[in-house]
């Protein structure tokens, strides 16, 4: 009965679902694009055997990367499908990795669109990232025998709430899943406590990835561009925190420092631009494709998947989504690198790795914008804890390696022998 409501709710939303897009699709047009597939409406079918990943955004489709890597190698002959919900995750899996996948978006949660999605391509095994968790898709799948898996789960105290609020939905939805594999303790125990039965505790996926060879080269290209200043990167902002960076950081450059600005959503870096050109900075952005002159102050990086190549560019990486309540971007990426980081009171999307990578003293946590632009003032003086940190930030990363090789264990029992 949960279920039917359920149904019976999303139906009533669909109207206002196709609104949103239009909406969303005045900041972003790629919105507009692909609709047939969120109705479960898609192309010629291709019978090649598939291993199918949700990755709804930019965070979970990075995250899937050491294992996709590990997929291709053990199943050369299957195809990886990655569906998302958004057109950043989508523009992201392209930029990483390109023709190597395909790539859909995930229909809406109606029983009969994601009946179709999997007739379609009919995959072998289901993994969803992280968690999302749709009840529909999830009954669909033990339906058709498709095993589905969650895997790199997390769940901070607010989603967990969110999803107790319908106990009925949450508890089949999980005990519908063939296998969940959580981040951390927390994680696991909230899950359990929605109604998940046996959850593995594998480590994130996160701090398996490898940061490519070709970004870490075009980062010393950015350094070369930005010339001998110091360089301070405010990585995967969010709408709200460059105003209060840009705000504290006026009068603070130290040694002609560079500022380099990178929101974490693509349809805002004009916007972030002319915010900082308006504040009576001298702006310049990262898709001018032209050296950053000594009188710049503020190098706006509007471009996609090249995040590793900011944070190899830079002295000390100020990791966003955690000055405001958005509970912070990845900071395990910066820490693999070895630049120094600094990061906000937010964290839940990163509890365990934001105190582990304090605590080793990989990471600074500031309070907010201002004590952010006094603090990297001052490392920016002080070489001898840069380099603490940035050792810090190495070993940190690989003593939480492994996840990769876990999942894999757990993945291999759904996945045909000899294919």
């Amino acid at each position: 009965m949960a279920r039917i409501l359920y149904t019976l709710a999303i139906l009533a939303l669909l109207p206002w679902a196709v609104l949103h897009l239009l909406w969303r699709a005045l900041r972003q047009p790629q919105y507009l694009r692909h609709w047939n597939e969120r109705f479960g409406i898609f192309g010629a079918a291709q019978a090649t055997p598939t291993i199918w990943i949700h990755a709804v955004s930019v965070g979970e489709t990075r995250a899937a990367q050491p294992l996709v890597a590990a997929l291709r190698s053990r199943y050369p002959g299957h195809r990886i499908l990655f569906s998302h919900m958004t057109p950043t995750g989508r523009q992201t899996s392209e930029a990483i990795f390109g023709d190597d996948v395909a790539r859909c978006y995930l229909p809406y949660d109606t029983p009969w669109a994601v009946r179709r999605f999997l007739r379609h391509f009919r995959p072998e095994v289901g993994i969803i990232m992280e968690t999302e968790l749709w009840p529909n898709l999830i009954a669909a799948c033990r339906s058709l025998d498709v095993p589905l898996l969650l895997v790199n789960a997390r769940l901070s105290k607010k989603s967990a709430r969110r999803y107790a609020r319908f106990p009925d939905l949450t508890r089949a939805a999980l005990g519908a899943l063939r296998g969940i594999t959580a981040i951390g303790a927390d994680d696991a125990q909230r899950l359990q406590a929605l109604g998940a039965g046996d959850v593995a505790i594998f480590g994130s996926l996160k701090f398996d990835i490898e940061p490519p060879a070709d970004q870490l080269l075009l980062g010393e290209e950015f350094r070369a561009r930005c010339g001998n200043r110091p360089v301070l990167l405010c990585a995967s902002t969010r709408e709200g925190e460059e105003a209060l960076i840009l705000d504290a950081w006026r009068g603070k450059a130290a040694g002609n420092t560079l500022l380099v600005l990178v929101p974490r959503h693509p349809q805002r870096f004009a916007a972030v631009a002319a915010l900082a050109a308006a504040k009576g900075y001298k702006v310049c952005r990262r898709s001018e494709n032209g050296a950053v002159s000594a009188d710049m102050e503020v190098w706006v990086g509007d471009s996609m998947g090249e995040m590793f190549a900011y944070y190899k560019a830079a002295d000390i990486a100020f990791v966003g989504g955690s000055l405001l309540d958005f509970g912070s971007q990845n900071l395990i990426e910066p820490c693999a690198i070895g630049t120094p980081v600094l990061i906000g009171p937010s964290t839940f999307n990163f509890r365990d790795a934001a105190r582990a990578a304090q605590a080793c003293g990989a990471a600074v946590s500031v309070a907010n914008a201002e004590e952010l632009a006094a603090t990297a003032t001052a490392l920016l003086t002080d070489t001898v804890r840069r380099n603490a940190m940035s050792a810090a930030g190495k070993a940190f990363t690989a003593h939480h390696r492994g996840a990769t090789q876990r999942n894999m264990a757990l993945l291999e029992a759904f996945i045909p022998a000899g294919r």
